[in-house]
């Protein structure tokens, strides 16, 4: 049986819409972090290998979710219950990348990058909430400034913008890609 302190914490997640900080279930429930930590760590144990859902650090947070084991019933639902995928056409994918590697960064900066205007693929991101306006540069004009959010690294199932992966490491995945390309080519 869960203690009280893993049993309100368990009742948090499960209504919360984002991952919950340590720090802000201790504040709700006038805990000490270490407390909280503790219950969390019961929770996990609980939910290990006996039920349909888990418990997974993201977004510097704790959220609740189904498990791995539970990913066909739980895709079978979502596509009968007709939930709407978020869709992202291949410029919004590449404003988004260009941002959450440079950020800050200004439209203009992007732009640059991309070597295309990105006027209304920003407007797409921010009304998906991806990224946020995170300030102006100082300077001539002083542009807004562009930055990822946490439903970014939410809907990426990233805990923090250091999970991406490093130039090197896309680099060395494009050459494997590659070489996987050409063998499938010269097998035909």
């Amino acid at each position: 049986m869960l203690s009280v302190t893993a049993q309100s914490i368990e009742a948090l997640l499960f209504v919360a819409a984002d991952p919950v900080q340590e720090k802000e279930l201790a504040s709700v429930l006038c805990l000490d972090t270490s407390d909280v930590s503790a219950a969390i760590e019961e929770l996990k144990l609980h939910y290990n290998d006996h039920h349909g859902l888990s418990l997974i650090r993201m977004a510097s947070g704790w959220r609740m979710v189904t498990s791995d084991k539970m990913f066909d019933i739980v895709a079978s639902f979502r596509e009968t219950a007709g939930q709407q995928h978020l869709r992202l056409s291949k410029a919004a994918l590449e404003t988004l990348a260009v941002t959450a590697y440079a950020q800050p960064v200004t439209r203009t900066e992007i732009e640059e990058i991309r070597g295309v205007r990105c006027d209304r693929v920003l407007e797409t991101l921010l009304s998906h909430g991806l990224i946020k306006v995170a300030g102006r540069k100082p300077g001539t004009g002083t542009p807004l400034l562009y930055r990822t959010t946490g439903t970014f690294l939410e809907r990426f199932g990233l805990d923090s913008i250091s999970d991406l992966p490093t130039f090197d490491e896309i680099r060395e995945m494009s050459k494997e890609t590659g070489s996987r390309g050409t063998e499938d080519e010269s097998e035909e």
